[in-house]
């Protein structure tokens, strides 16, 4: 039992800290929080949260051959990552143009949220090198895991990607509450630039391995 409360609390470090630097997915829960409150805010990161355990999955029950897996599927992934991210930006800048106050979105809109960003997720290279990193670790120390073992790395990797996206949705939303409408639209604004900045990055990176 202690030995699963040990490992269960690895795994949701390991979410916490795979989630936790600003990328893409941040950028746009925190524009998404900011305009839309804090429920499209936390939606949009526990589309993350859900990826993150796939890769959770991928690797808690296939270790040995993960970090090899991974390093083909980021070679895979680029280029549509870095479309569909460049897209993403686009749609951010335009909707920093409209921003005023934050305004709930429809809960029909609420899935399109989740599923972006969990596609995104998935396709990010950056996404694929932290797990490879992570269980290529775990492999060494680990020769074999339980089935029990796998789930229980598999739920705290993606509790801890979901507790990280729920504290940001979190305290961005007490943060816009106190900022007016030319602070909104130039946060949203700030954020579509990056994110196509992140795009060109990766179209950049996709370009080298060509030549």
């Amino acid at each position: 039992m202690e030995a699963s409360w040990s490992l269960a609390g690895q795994a949701l470090l390991m979410g916490l800290a795979i989630a936790a630097p600003v990328g893409p997915i941040g950028l746009l829960c925190i524009q998404r929080t900011l305009q839309h409150g804090r429920l499209a805010g936390f939606v949009s990161g526990l589309g993350a949260a859900c990826a993150d355990g796939v890769y959770g999955a991928l690797g808690a029950f296939g270790l040995a051959l993960l970090s090899a897996y991974l390093h083909g599927l980021q070679q895979l992934l680029t280029l549509p990552g870095a479309l569909f991210l460049g897209w993403l930006g686009y749609r951010t800048l335009q909707s920093g143009a409209a921003a005023t106050s934050a305004a709930a979105l429809p809960g029909r809109r609420l899935p399109r949220l989740f599923l972006s960003t969990f596609a995104l997720t998935l396709a990010n290279p950056m996404t694929i090198v932290a797990f490879s990193g992570v269980f290529a670790a775990l492999a060494a120390s680990r020769s074999t895991i339980s089935t029990g073992d796998a789930w229980t790395m598999v739920g705290g990797v993606f509790a801890g990607s979901a507790l990280w996206w729920a504290l940001l949705a979190l305290f961005t939303g007490r943060l816009g509450q106190r900022l007016g409408t030319p602070q909104r639209r130039l946060i949203s604004r700030l954020a579509g630039l990056l994110l196509l900045g992140m795009a060109a990055w990766q179209l950049l990176r996709w370009l080298a391995t060509l030549t």
